[in-house]
This record gives structure tokens, C-alpha cells and sequence, in this order.
């Protein structure tokens, strides 16, 4: 029987997700490739002053063990400055009390920041436009770091060290979510943000920076204008990796500085944090946005408008083998990609819960509810620029453009 209109249109779109899905394992395997490569080089010693920059507002899962992960790192010499909006930051008796544990030791100098509230950027941007102008005269290299990543000791060195090639913009890791209790939507946020961090690799000119994890030469921020791209931003990382681009520096992704983040999430906060990133990417990579968008869709209507068509064949009694065969092909294919990164990851982050059969089954099952999940907030960035961050609702005017709504009170 020649196959009905229904079936014909699902043949054409699976033939599509399958290459989608063809093309982003390649990816896949070209980003463990990578990370092995890189985890296989060995580069000279490159220690110059540094300055290590972390904003700071409320409190965090695990935010002293993160703290002391900064102070502990096997660096010869530099600072840490801790910047808040306000000197009675509850992060602030959480840091002194990491700083303490370090007292008597050899270690970096320390120091607290007041910024003041925001008034024309995002809190986080005003922070550290106020930070990088207290940096020691000494300090060559600026790095920046989110009290939700915990580093690992060689942390610094490794992400300062590829800056000795001084016609490198800048370098930069990318946050992985362990889940500490687990739970559905805790396990779903890590494999949502897997999609990110694997689009990080080898073509410099496609990387990003990102603001949890970044290094760049003091000279090349300053010729860079950076603080003049931050003006009017809510997005650090956004308008950095923008002035590097600009500028056409090359940003170089450093897979040994793949940052865990330890934290659960309820389903409420997961879906707060997702749609806060896709409204975010469309204010300031609209283009990114599209992507996102336009490859969700396709997959939810061929994987679950597929998973419907061969439910309703198998109820009518009609023929449902081939469209179930092409279903299968396209979960296997991201299935895949799942467990070469998660594998890849595993690597680096030398944590057992990565290794567990609850995280593989987690990154092997869950990736196309991720989608489902990348679809909702891309529509969802469709209709609304508002985000809520840190107790601060913004209004995402333009990527020059940042209105400050409301304050949670102190």
C-alpha cells in the first residue's frame, strides 16, 4: 500500500533529524576527540600575577567548599577579589569563614568589594566593572569565576597557561551540573546544559567565553574595551566573548577546566534557570536563539509527533515497523552523543557521581526531554525579555539596553 500523506511528511522530517542527528554525533565525537587531545598536551609553565575576580550576591549550594576550592589552588601568585552589592552579604561570612581555614597557610591575598547597586547593567556586570578597577597594578592576567563552580586545584594554572601565546584572546572552561541528591529535574538540568558545553572544541572562532570560568591578559582586556562592551549588558560573558570576536581573537576552550557545579534544582527553579539562558541568548546572539529554536522543533514534532503516528498505526492495526526503526535510529544517535560526552567529562571531573548508573541513565534517557524542555524556552524567549536573577528583575531591552525592574528587599 502506498504510504498515506501523514507518513510520507514523517519520512521526510525523520530523513532530516536523522542527518541533524548524524551531524551533531560527529560533533560529538570530534568534542572527545578534542578533550582527550588537550588532556594529552603538556605546556610549559606560565605563572604571571593574577587577579581572580568573583562576584558575589546570596548564598549558594556548597558555597564554602567553593570558596576554599579558590583559595586552594596550586598557583604561585595571586589575589582573589570577592565583589557584592552590599557589605552585609550573607556570602561575606561564608567567605571569612573559608579565609580562616586557609589562615596560617601560604596563600593568595584577599579582599571584599563593595560595589553598590546597579542601576544601567545587570548586578553581575556592574560588579565586576567596579572589581577590575581595583585590580593590583602587578596583576597581567584577569580571570573570572561564579560562586556556584567548584575548580579543581590546578584550576588557574590550567587556564592561565595557553595565555603565553599573547595572540590568544582569552581562554575559558564551561560549568557541568552534578546533581548532589538527584532527582529528575536536577538530573535534566545537567543533561540540558551537556548541549552547551559540548559546542565548545577546537575551532577557537566558534567558542565562547563563559563568565564562570574565563582568563584574558590584562592588556588584551584594556585594548579590548571590555568595560565599555559590559556598558548597559546583564550578560558579562555575552559581551566579552563579543569584544574578542570584534576584535577577531581567537578564544580557546580549556576542557581540564570543565567546572562542577554542585546543586539540585525543583522543577520550578529548572525551568526558571532554562528560560533565563534562551531569553539572555536571543537579547544577545539572536542567531543562537534561531538555532536553538528552529532544531528543537523539528525534533520534538518527529520524535513525539512520531511516537504519536506509530501509537495510532498500532491502534488501527496498520503497519508500524519502519516509522518505529526510524524513531529508534534518532534516539540511538543522541544517546549516543550523550554517552561519548558524558564519558569525555568523566575525565575531567574526577567525581564518582559522574561515573554512577544513575547519570548515565540520567544522559542516556532524558536528552530528548531536554529538547522538549529547549523548545519551551525558546518560545518562551519568543514572547518575553524579563528575567528574574539573584532577587533582580530585569528587562532586556537590547544588548546595550538593560532596564532594572524591582529588588527583592534586603
Amino acid at each position: 500500500m502506498f504510504p498515506t500523506p501523514a507518513l510520507l511528511l514523517f519520512y521526510f522530517f525523520a530523513a532530516i533529524a536523522i542527518w541533524l542527528g548524524l551531524v551533531s554525533l560527529r560533533g560529538g565525537v570530534r568534542f572527545v576527540r578534542y578533550v582527550q587531545a588537550e588532556l594529552a598536551k603538556e605546556l610549559p609553565e606560565f605563572t604571571p600575577f593574577a587577579t581572580v575576580f568573583v562576584p558575589c550576591r546570596g548564598l549558594d549550594d556548597g558555597l564554602k567548599e567553593n570558596i576554599e576550592a579558590i583559595f586552594a589552588q596550586a598557583y604561585e601568585a595571586f589575589e582573589i577579589i570577592f565583589v557584592s552589592d552590599r557589605a552585609d552579604d550573607p556570602a561575606l561570612a561564608i567567605i571569612e569563614e573559608a579565609r580562616r581555614s586557609f589562615a596560617g597557610e601560604s596563600g593568595p591575598t584577599m579582599r571584599f568589594l563593595v560595589s553598590g547597586p546597579a542601576t544601567d547593567s545587570g548586578q553581575k556586570v556592574h560588579n565586576l566593572r567596579v572589581a577590575v578597577a581595583a585590580a593590583d597594578p602587578q596583576s597581567e592576567i584577569f580571570v573570572f569565576v561564579d560562586t556556584d563552580a567548584r575548580p579543581r586545584a590546578d584550576w588557574l594554572s590550567t587556564l592561565i597557561k595557553p595565555l603565553q601565546d599573547p595572540e590568544l584572546g582569552a581562554t575559558t572552561g564551561y560549568r557541568w551540573f552534578i546533581p548532589v541528591r538527584g532527582g529528575v529535574a536536577a538530573h535534566l538540568r545537567s543533561v540540558w546544559n551537556a548541549a552547551i558545553a559540548s559546542a565548545l572544541g577546537e575551532q577557537p572562532e566558534k567558542n565562547f567565553c563563559w563568565g564562570g570560568s574565563t582568563a584574558i591578559r590584562r592588556e588584551t582586556f584594556q585594548n579590548r574595551k571590555v568595560v565599555e562592551y559590559w556598558r548597559g549588558t546583564v550578560s558579562d560573558d555575552f559581551a566579552l566573548t563579543r569584544a574578542l570576536h570584534d576584535g577577531d581573537l581567537p578564544i580557546k576552550f580549556v576542557p581540564q577546566c570543565l567546572t562542577a557545579s554542585f546543586e539540585d534544582c525543583t522543577l520550578g527553579e529548572l525551568i526558571e534557570f532554562t528560560n533565563r539562558q534562551l531569553k539572555i541568548t536571543r537579547a544577545y546572539a539572536a542567531h543562537l536563539w534561531k538555532g536553538v529554536l528552529i532544531g528543537s522543533l523539528v525534533f520534538v514534532l518527529v520524535f513525539f509527533g512520531g511516537a504519536g503516528l506509530v501509537i495510532a498505526r498500532a491502534l488501527l492495526g496498520l503497519s508500524f515497523a519502519t516509522p518505529l526503526v526510524l524513531l529508534l535510529v534518532i534516539f540511538a544517535l543522541g544517546s549516543m552523543k550523550s554517552h561519548f560526552r558524558l564519558r569525555a567529562v568523566s575525565q575531567v571531573i574526577p567525581d564518582e557521581r559522574l561515573r554512577s548508573v544513575g547519570t548515565a541513565l540520567a544522559h542516556l534517557m532524558l536528552w530528548p526531554l531536554a529538547s522538549v524542555l529547549y523548545l519551551y524556552n525558546g518560545l518562551v524567549a519568543a514572547v518575553s525579555r524579563r528575567i528574574t536573577w539573584r532577587g533582580i528583575t530585569y528587562e532586556l531591552k537590547s544588548p546595550t539596553e538593560t532596564v532594572i525592574l524591582s529588588r527583592e528587599p534586603d
